[in-house]
């Protein structure tokens, strides 16, 4: 704890002389960070566009050269170094990201402001159906969102903007951009291709395409933690039930690479757009094809079956997206988005046979009524709908055909007058959840509702041209899933016996976040700290295996894992993120820049003690010196010891990495076209991520040098 103090010390040493910099030059431009440059600023994942520095929550946007350097295969592991942002790291091919410290159904992951309609919600084996490589812009707005979004964005919003349905007629007739990328620590070489050609004065057409490949990840020592493999040891010699006995010595002594980590991956997309003056409407269809391998979680218990699965995922989507300028006294503009896509995956023995299979047909669509501005009071309203019908089939099926229902009705108001804003908000929202058990009847059959209401007020008020400062509150509500209702079975991806409770009532919350916007000429500064109180809140916890064994009976299934029972009870969540990027100086037409950021979240079930896999606090620091054609940059990140557990976690030890990246843009940085060199974990340290499952099992990459070109016509 002491040296987590020590880091927070360091950002607000950087921060102090940074803000009373209003001196600096001011012709220099804002600070580089892994935050949006100033022409990032806008945050347009909102009915009615802002200002970073007016939005009352927790914002970042990676765009440009920052999304340039830290572009991984996932989109968890692309946004991992953002403040407030962890990943669950199942392995280098299935990272979703985690904000404050919640993930699964407390985050809304959408692309262009539509679900990425997956099963990533259900298990963190399961891999997010978007690809980094095809992103222009990510927007990540951490704390309740819900009011935008749906009940379940409670932690927050990742939406990924790609230009798949292109939003801007080509001045020169076409566009064409490209990236391609090698890896060193899993030999991965990926490629993507995009352009757009105009058809007339109005009509755009567009295609896509991506491919990925790589190698069992190269990691920094042992797969298995120190922990892992005491408990490995413990086994040897020891007489075992399973069929295939477990060469638990042959565990202990894996080290340099993750097995069964590699993976393929490509995808296909095709788009158009009709784009005037006064609008646009635009389709796309787009198809996405990954086998991929999950890290093995070595048995630590005698008669566990040792596992090497993978996982083949197809879908194939249709996106449509419109947008009207009404101009008219009352409403400003109208725009629809709607989302189709049919998903299926299979996960696969080692002989190639389909061992459980998962079904999940979605459909998601939002109408948008954007209000003209009057006298400062702007504002938007909509309807919002959503359903997925989703299947397991298999020895492990864990959850009962079900069906889900949503619609939600939401406003959001503001108002501005000189250096005072103010935002308020509602939405209402009906659910219904429906499963159908067939044969089977270890599982529920029948039909739940829920309606859920939610609201938001805040204001901000601006101390000077440079300085806001702004508090919101909230109270909002979320149904239960399918999977907390409905879950009665065996889960291979957690190890767990899974089970949930049909009798689940309406998780509620409220919730207070203070934040602090302050931008000159040379010096960015952003913080926000919250504090969130839950009832009925939802978790999974260890129970005595004999629940379990009761649940199952009736269908006459052994419960051969530990037993994990979905409860509720009261929680609490409180935790702060800042960063700070400032022009430190000049050395000739060279800028040198620093920026810092730390994060911290402490989060208890009430009576029941820490919540699990939260990650801890951290520190990331970087210099960077900046000229017409280079950027060079190196940067340490410390994340600190997590001992704050429960019973069926392990402690995770502190690390410290170090970075370093070289971005080259040869024709001057208004380019498109760049080429970074970079060299992650320089020491390679074999960093293990608290909140993964697999962290006793599947380290994260080691030393790894990455080579990114980039270029845009």
């Amino acid at each position: 704890m002491t040296s987590y103090l020590v880091g927070v010390s360091l950002l607000s040493i950087l921060a102090a002389p940074a803000l009373a910099q209003t001196g600096a030059d001011p012709a220099a431009p804002p600070a580089a960070s892994t935050r949006a440059a100033a022409s990032n600023d806008i945050i347009i994942t909102a009915p009615v566009q802002q200002s970073e520095r007016d939005v009352l929550q927790g914002t970042s946007v990676l765009a440009g050269e920052a999304l340039t350097r830290n572009l991984r295969p996932t989109i968890g592991e692309t946004l991992a170094r953002l403040p407030g942002v962890s990943a669950t790291s199942f392995g280098p091919s299935a990272s979703r990201p985690i904000l404050r410290g919640f993930q699964g159904e407390r985050i809304r992951v959408l692309t262009d402001g539509i679900g990425s309609i997956d099963v990533s919600n259900t298990s963190v084996d399961h891999a997010v159906i978007i690809d980094p490589l095809l992103a222009e812009r990510i927007e990540v707005l951490r704390g309740p969102s819900a009011l935008l979004f749906g009940s379940s964005a409670v932690g927050g919003v990742v939406n990924v903007i790609d230009t798949r349905i292109p939003r801007s007629v080509p001045d020169k007739g076409y566009r064409l951009a490209g990236i391609a990328n090698y890896g060193s620590a899993a030999s991965e070489r990926s490629v993507e291709g995009a352009g757009d050609v105009a058809v007339g004065q109005h009509l755009v057409l567009h295609a896509d395409g991506s491919y990925l490949k790589s190698d069992d990840l190269r990691i920094g020592g042992y797969a298995l933690s120190r922990a892992a493999r005491a408990a490995a040891t413990s086994q040897i010699g020891l007489p075992q039930d399973s069929e295939e006995p477990i060469d638990f010595a042959a565990s202990t002594r894996i080290r340099g690479r993750l097995p069964n980590s590699a993976a393929e991956t490509w995808t296909a997309g095709v788009g158009a757009a009709i784009i005037t003056d006064t609008g646009n409407l635009g389709v796309s269809y787009s198809h996405y094809d990954s086998l991929y391998g999950v890290p093995i979680r070595y048995a630590t218990a005698v008669g566990q079956e040792q596992e090497a699965p993978r996982l083949s995922v197809v879908q194939n989507r249709y996106d449509l997206r419109g947008e009207v300028q009404t101009g008219g006294g009352v409403l400003d503009r109208i725009r629809i988005r709607l989302g189709h896509a049919d998903y299926r995956h299979f996960e696969l023995e080692e002989d190639g046979s389909v061992g459980t299979a998962f079904y999940n047909n979605g459909t998601e669509g939002r109408l948008e009524l954007v209000q003209a501005n009057h006298g400062g009071w702007s504002g938007a309203s909509g309807v919002q709908y959503f359903n997925r019908l989703f299947n397991v089939v298999g020895d492990e099926a864990f959850l009962p055909r079900n069906a889900t229902d949503q619609t939600g009705l939401f406003t959001l108001q503001q108002f501005a007058s000189g250096p005072f804003r103010a935002e308020g908000g509602l939405r209402y929202e009906w659910s219904t959840l429906a499963a159908r058990a067939d044969q089977d009847n270890r599982f529920f059959s029948g039909q739940r509702s829920f309606q859920a209401l939610s609201g938001s007020l805040g204001a901000s008020y601006a101390l000077s041209d440079a300085v806001r400062i702004g508090i919101n509150g909230s109270r909002t509500e979320r149904a239960p899933s399918a999977e907390e209702l409905f879950a009665n079975g065996g889960h291979a991806g957690t190890q767990a016996y899974e089970l949930g409770s049909p009798d689940f009532r309406l998780e509620k919350s409220w919730g207070l976040e203070a934040t602090l916007h302050a931008h000159t000429a040379g010096v960015n500064f952003d913080a926000s700290a919250y504090y969130n109180w839950f009832s009925n809140y939802i978790s999974e916890n260890q129970v005595d295996p004999s629940v379990c064994v009761a649940a199952a009976s009736p269908s006459g299934r052994v419960v051969d894992l530990p037993c994990f029972q979905y409860q509720q009870a009261d929680a609490r969540y409180y935790g702060f993120e800042a960063d700070v990027s400032a022009t430190l100086f000049r050395l000739g037409q060279v800028r040198v820049n620093g920026d810092l950021l730390g994060d911290y979240v402490h989060a208890s079930i009430v009576d029941l003690g820490p919540v699990p896999r939260i990650p801890p606090a951290r520190v990331l620091g970087g210099l960077e010196a900046q000229g017409d054609r280079f950027t060079l940059r190196g940067e340490v990140e410390h994340l600190f010891e997590q001992n704050r557990i429960t019973a069926f976690e392990t402690p995770t030890q502190s690390y410290t990495i170090a970075n370093a990246s070289l971005s080259l843009s040869p024709f001057g940085r208004d380019s498109k076209t760049t080429l970074l060199l970079s060299a992650n974990n320089l020491f390679d340290v074999n960093v293990r991520r608290h909140a993964s499952f697999l962290k006793d099992f599947a380290p994260l990459a080691g030393r790894d040098l990455r080579a990114t070109l980039r270029f845009a016509l």
